[in-house]
């Protein structure tokens, strides 16, 4: 009886939180949803109003114009991946083993050195892109992925989420297993890493979000436009066709496609780490 009362005492508010999550859900949407009902479109039917959510006369030949001749998206999708895929296996696996240190291993100045790495945050990205060039021009990676790939391997907000996360599991665990020999790598791969599954999926697919919408670092440090990336191309396709408005919304939306796609599969996962992560910080 008093579960049903404090049930009905806390369903208006509830329901006043659903509501407003709703329309802000609705307004958020609403964008892709006009991108993807545009790119169906004739161009006379751009800017009709009141807007028409479904095309009358659906048409397929600007996802086809952006998916065929001699600046296809396939080439930049294919670039992309590489870039976004090596990055966030790479991002993933060294920021666990760098937050396994800052977590659970002792020595002198840890506290002091994880404040110090993580006021590497303060930085801005810009500051660093001139002695960026002139490192990457020195190893003679400029106007290649490994340029994109290398730094993207080392992300300071992954080590700061799986550091907390690693703190959140009982020391217990990693005790019981020094007692019975093993050592700290074995702790790392056998103990840990199988614990840290959720905040491991949520690195990745926040890695992988961040590796393919980068924009600046494919435009300062890529020069070929065979090595060019999603958002490269759509730029190219957005000059190159300033009033083709359908093929835009064709373009950005095959763009956001792997995104979708990323996030639908591990959606739970972000919820699940970030809660994790949030409540031991």
């Amino acid at each position: 009886m008093e579960l049903k009362k404090r049930l009905l005492a806390g369903t208006p508010g509830r329901l006043l939180v659903t509501l407003i999550m709703l329309a802000l859900a609705i307004v958020m949407i609403m964008p892709f949803l006009w991108m993807i009902s545009t790119s169906l479109k004739t161009p006379a039917e751009v800017f009709k109003y009141p807007i028409e959510w479904i095309p009358s006369h659906p048409t397929w030949e600007h996802h086809l114009k952006v998916w065929s001749g001699p600046k296809s998206f396939g080439a930049y999708y294919l670039n992309s991946l590489k870039i976004a895929l090596i990055g966030m296996v790479g991002a993933t696996f060294l920021s666990a083993f760098a937050a396994y240190g800052f977590a659970r291993i002792e020595f002198k100045g840890r506290n002091a050195l994880f404040m110090l790495y993580l006021s590497m945050m303060m930085i801005p990205p810009q500051v660093l892109f001139v002695p960026k060039f002139i490192m990457f021009e020195w190893a003679g990676i400029y106007n290649t992925h490994l340029a994109l790939i290398l730094p993207g391997m080392f992300t300071i907000f992954g080590v700061f989420m799986l550091r907390q996360f690693f703190l959140s599991i009982p020391h217990e665990i990693s005790e019981s297993a020094f007692i019975d020999g093993a050592g700290h790598f074995r702790i790392f791969f056998r103990l840990i890493l199988p614990l840290a599954k959720p905040a491991l999926a949520t690195l990745a697919i926040i890695d992988f979000s961040w590796q393919w919408n980068d924009y600046e670092n494919a435009l300062v440090f890529l020069i070929d436009e065979r090595l060019y990336t999603i958002p490269l191309g759509l730029q190219n396709f957005i000059l190159e066709n300033t009033v083709d408005y359908n093929g835009m919304m064709a373009a950005a939306s095959a763009g956001i496609i792997p995104m979708i796609v990323v996030f639908a599969i591990g959606q739970r996962y972000i919820i699940q780490g970030l809660t994790n992560s949030a409540v031991k910080g």
